[in-house]
């Protein structure tokens, strides 16, 4: 059974120039379905549309859509045919979650797709994949150091890397922080629009909330724009970036001689940093706003004996 509702669609869907127009159409109510339904970002549907696009030229490309014509063995073809071209852990991983979603959404249409769903195996590749490389103490240590007295607008760095540091937050996180979006009295922050269109609520450390305080006193200009971080240079009444906040934590990198591209280096050390400390995988996911425990098992790799359920301290507790 083929769902006939009408929504809008993304340019990723609507694009589809190689897809017949049969193929398109269900690309549209797909996306649609993920973006009101799932509440998945943009970046997230567009990949989920990729993999059942591919699914769906290899087996209906010349007829109409007809889930129940679909076997075990097409999906079981069509995942070794993806993984021949990109054998790797996080491709296996990403094949799979992309071919649940779009089954998930058929089985909300009526149409029978557990045979199909079970031959889906859930690669246990992480025990495979080499951990995200993230710094060092010392090398966390000299970071923060890194902002002297010297250097322009170092408060507002030095705040950018305690809130990836401290907190997990994406760069594009940051670059949407609005002053609104934090409660001093209760210590706490709210993202709004996050990776996963959700709305997440985390506490505040007492040296990050420091960090901000500093920044928005002493350094941020004054300006009608919400955000709590604003460009250098030029209109101040524009956001930031995540580019440009991207930009902030590779210049830091480099002013210490680290080799580091990424922004998201920082993010792996406040995971490791939890897990070392005695947080279970649970509250490690729920702080990185992981949708799914499988994204969070690579930190089991650190020291599994000490995944235990200990609670992360709240700003203003002595420890």
């Amino acid at each position: 059974m083929n769902p006939t509702a009408s929504h809008r669609a993304t340019p990723k869907a609507r694009s589809s120039a190689s897809s017949p127009a049969h193929i398109a159409d269900e690309l549209c109510r797909y996306d649609a379905h993920l973006r009101d339904v799932r509440g998945l970002a943009a970046t997230t549907r567009k990949d989920r549309l990729y993999v059942a696009g591919l699914l769906l030229q290899q087996k209906f490309k010349d007829r109409a859509i007809d889930i129940s014509r679909l076997r075990p063995d097409d999906v079981r073809q069509f995942l070794a045919r993806q993984l021949e071209a990109h054998r790797s852990a996080s491709n296996a991983s990403r094949l799979a979650a992309a071919l649940r979603s779009y089954l998930r959404y058929r089985a909300t249409c009526g149409d029978p797709v557990g045979k199909l769903t079970a031959v889906i195996q859930s690669p246990v590749h992480w025990r495979l994949a080499s951990l995200p490389r993230a710094l060092k103490p010392d090398e966390i240590e000299r970071l923060l150091n890194s902002f002297t007295a010297d250097l322009r607008w170092r408060k507002r760095g030095y705040a950018i890397i305690r809130c990836a540091l401290d907190m997990g937050l994406r760069s594009c996180e940051i670059a949407n922080l609005k002053i609104g979006d934090i409660d001093w009295r209760a210590g706490i922050v709210t993202l709004r629009g996050t990776k996963s269109l959700r709305q997440d609520v985390l506490p505040l450390p007492m040296e990050t909330g420091q960090a901000l305080v500093d920044y928005l006193q002493n350094e941020r200009p004054h300006t009608a724009n919400p955000s709590v971080f604003v460009p250098r240079l030029g209109d101040h009444d524009r956001p930031m970036t995540a580019g440009a906040v991207r930009s902030v934590i590779r210049w830091a990198y480099q002013r210490i001689g680290l080799t580091h591209t990424r922004s998201h280096a920082l993010r792996h050390a406040f995971a490791c940093r939890l897990v070392e400390n005695g947080s279970s995988l649970k509250e490690v996911a729920d702080l990185l706003r992981h949708r799914s425990l499988n994204t969070t098992l690579i930190y089991a790799k650190l020291d599994t004996p000490k995944l235990s359920a200990v609670a992360l301290p709240w700003p203003g507790s002595a420890s």
